[in-house]
């Protein structure tokens, strides 16, 4: 079955753009005007992933972004007529997975729309096997196969991203690992010192295991160098 992508933007052209090139792709399409139409057919359709317009009427794609993360983990790709970083921090600190800004190639929108694709595929095969793959430390439990992580026994969501960055240091453990390197091996592209996403979502992701995130147990910081669990 093709992957279903949704595709939120408020510009019908943008909508329309997008649906040629995925379609031409194999993939199949759902569109929405505006982010309150988008989750009311996100409870009717089983979406593999989004890409979803920042600047939106009734409903901004923040905001969207925050509330289908607390219930869905597919990826997001955010859309931005904004370049600025303060933008694109804040478009992954919402949940979002990777951003990209107007106006865009919709040959590289499609080539991250494949790569976030492959990663997921990674999941799709899961089975209720009793010896699939946990690590664990202390009292966080990270399920490889199944793509869970549970805190003292309750389950915390995360996006694919924060997922991987997890897994990456949970194998790791106790080697440190430069954002460079972790940059790196998750996203598979070339690292731009300019380039805070790591920071971002290690932000995230202790605000979401960590009891005190500001004196985190498991990420833990090595200045200058990078992070360890």
């Amino acid at each position: 079955m093709p992957p279903k992508i949704l595709i939120i933007d408020d510009d019908v052209d943008i909508r329309n753009l997008i649906e040629v090139y995925l379609v031409n792709e194999g993939m199949d399409t759902v569109k929405a005007e505006n982010a309150v139409v988008a989750l009311q057919l996100l409870e009717n359709h089983e979406i593999d992933l989004i890409i979803l317009d920042i600047m939106m009427p009734e409903m901004d794609g923040i905001e969207a972004c925050i509330k289908i993360r607390k219930e869905r983990n597919m990826p997001i790709i955010m859309l931005s007529a904004k370049s600025e970083d303060m933008d694109k921090i804040q478009g992954l600190t919402s949940g979002a997975d990777d951003y990209l800004t107007k106006p865009f190639n919709p040959l590289e929108l499609m080539a991250r729309v494949k790569s976030q694709l492959r990663r997921m595929n990674k999941y799709s095969n899961v089975t209720n096997n009793l010896n699939e793959s946990i690590i664990e430390i202390g009292d966080l439990d990270i399920h490889i196969d199944t793509h869970q992580v549970y805190v003292q026994k309750e389950e915390v969501r995360l996006t694919p991203k924060q997922f991987e960055i997890l897994k990456l240091l949970a194998r790791n453990k106790g080697i440190v690992l430069s954002i460079q390197k972790i940059y790196e091996l998750v996203w598979k592209e070339d690292f731009s010192r300019s380039d805070n996403t790591v920071m971002v979502h290690i932000t995230n992701i202790r605000n979401k295991i960590e009891q005190d995130p500001k004196k985190p147990i498991y990420i833990k910081t090595v200045w200058g160098v990078g992070y360890k669990i």
